[in-house]
């Protein structure tokens, strides 16, 4: 959207309301110099024909999927686009489930007009008319309780897929499969943006591989979502987080396949770095007016503070300053209260901007240069996250790994006077900080241990 759109003035009204000027200030000045040169590229008709043709090689034993649709008092323009976005794939071994709960017959005199200008594809549309509306949770789970496929993949009634977005997702299944003999318990993709008409996109969302402590700030993965259909069938969307279902359903997922404990698990999930979903904005949909669904952001709350208590984690949960975006508040000690953990990191700050801090394996720094008052891309240079490596200027280390420091590092963990942050004025003047930090952030992982990159700024 346009940088002075309505829709951003909305946003950022509610948002002073919540944070007042100064922070107002800073979020403004923040998205008014962001550059947005995105451009979304639709696969050609030549990978599309070749995506097709290696569909039909792998007929026999074929990855299937159900795509499931709750639609209630759907727009016509709307469930057209979305069907035929969902007819267009490449990949042809699916099902649309469409599970209705409109209280006349629009929606079905729609479907039965497009199962007539199908022809053969008439065959894939599934109609259901439900009794009731029960809501999105309830409503979808009866959708899942007809699928067939091996997989589900959850759209919402008024978005798209892009035409490769299931072949994408059988090629990463497959590829799994062959390569660890397991099957992927759940995918997710990248997505973006396009405005009521489907003409034009923007703000894509270029999402991470699974990152267990950026879901629990916020639900980072959103959609294409397509989930193991038996793992679904257990878990089931709960009613009472109508709103933020599908993060509530993630959440549980984690918890039911012990990610927490069990880090090797998250195997079990991929991201496809891809846009495989286009998410509509129009003035009652949460991509373009974040308050028109305030009860999805608490329903969010609660859902991950449900998941503390299953998993036993002694906490809270309070609300960042962008609605959607959460941090958990530990009651204990952060090492007492998970036991995953070996080392916390922050940010290292000079002259107002980010030199270091969160990491990559080859020593790049996340969020580089950019000034402290931002939040970043997607605000995730304010939420907490996992990290390969953190900068030992900043970074807090569980007490039974303070030998380990010593003996990487060459100096013993001392702390900075009332904390049990290391004091880095005891390195001698001539260290490579960037490589220190990655040869001890390796020592700890090699551990078995988590790190964590929190804001906990100097």
């Amino acid at each position: 959207m346009g940088k002075l759109s309505p829709a951003n003035w909305k946003k950022t009204v509610h948002y002073f309301q919540r944070n007042g000027l100064r922070d107002t200030w800073y979020a403004a000045r923040e998205r008014l110099v962001a550059k947005d040169h995105y451009s979304y590229q639709p696969p050609t008709a030549d990978i599309l024909d070749w995506q097709r043709q290696q569909a039909e090689e792998w007929q026999e034993g074929a990855v299937r999927f159900s795509v499931v649709v709750p639609t209630y008092r759907t727009a016509e323009n709307y469930l057209r686009e979305l069907a035929e976005s969902v007819r267009a794939q490449s990949y042809p071994f699916w099902e649309l489930i469409l599970a209705d709960a409109t209280e006349d017959d629009s929606v079905e005199q729609i479907v039965t007009q497009l199962a007539v200008e199908w022809g053969d594809d008439a065959a894939k549309i599934r109609y259901i008319r439900l009794p009731e509306n029960k809501g999105i949770s309830e409503n979808t789970n009866r959708a899942v309780e007809e699928a067939t496929g091996d997989y589900v993949g959850l759209l919402d009634h008024d978005d798209l897929l892009t035409p490769d977005a299931l072949f994408e997702m059988a090629d990463e299944i497959r590829r799994i499969k062959v390569e660890r003999g397991t099957y992927l318990q759940f995918l997710y993709s990248d997505e973006d943006k396009c405005d009521a008409g489907a003409t034009r996109f923007y703000e894509p969302n270029r999402k991470e591989n699974f990152n267990f402590d950026l879901l629990l700030s916020n639900n980072y993965i959103c959609h294409f979502l397509v989930v193991k259909r038996e793992l679904l069938r257990n878990l089931q969307f709960r009613a009472e987080y109508d709103g933020a279902q599908d993060y509530d359903l993630l959440l549980r997922a984690v918890a039911e396949l012990r990610f927490l404990s069990t880090p090797a698990k998250e195997r079990l999930v991929a991201h496809i770095p891809r846009v495989l979903y286009h998410w509509r904005c129009h003035d009652t949909s949460t991509a373009q007016n974040p308050q028109s669904k305030r009860y999805a952001y608490e329903a969010g709350k609660r859902a991950l503070e449900s998941y503390l208590e299953t998993c036993g984690i002694r906490g809270s949960v309070r609300e960042l300053k962008h609605v959607g975006f959460y941090e958990v508040v530990y009651a204990d000690d952060i090492f007492t209260a998970r036991p995953d953990l070996g080392a916390v990191g922050g940010p290292v700050v000079e002259r107002g901007r980010i030199v270091g801090g969160r990491m990559k394996a080859s020593g790049k720094i996340y969020y580089e240069d950019l000034p402290v008052h931002y939040s970043g891309y997607l605000h995730r240079a304010v939420l907490t996250q996992d990290a390969r490596a953190v900068d030992i200027r900043n970074i807090r280390l569980r007490k039974e790994l303070w030998e380990i420091f010593g003996q990487t590092v060459g100096v013993p963990y001392v702390c900075k006077p009332g904390t049990d942050r290391f004091d880095a004025s005891t390195l001698p003047a001539d260290t490579n900080y960037k490589n220190v930090s990655l040869t001890l952030c390796r020592a700890i992982r090699k551990q078995g241990y988590r790190i964590l990159w929190r804001r906990e700024d100097e």
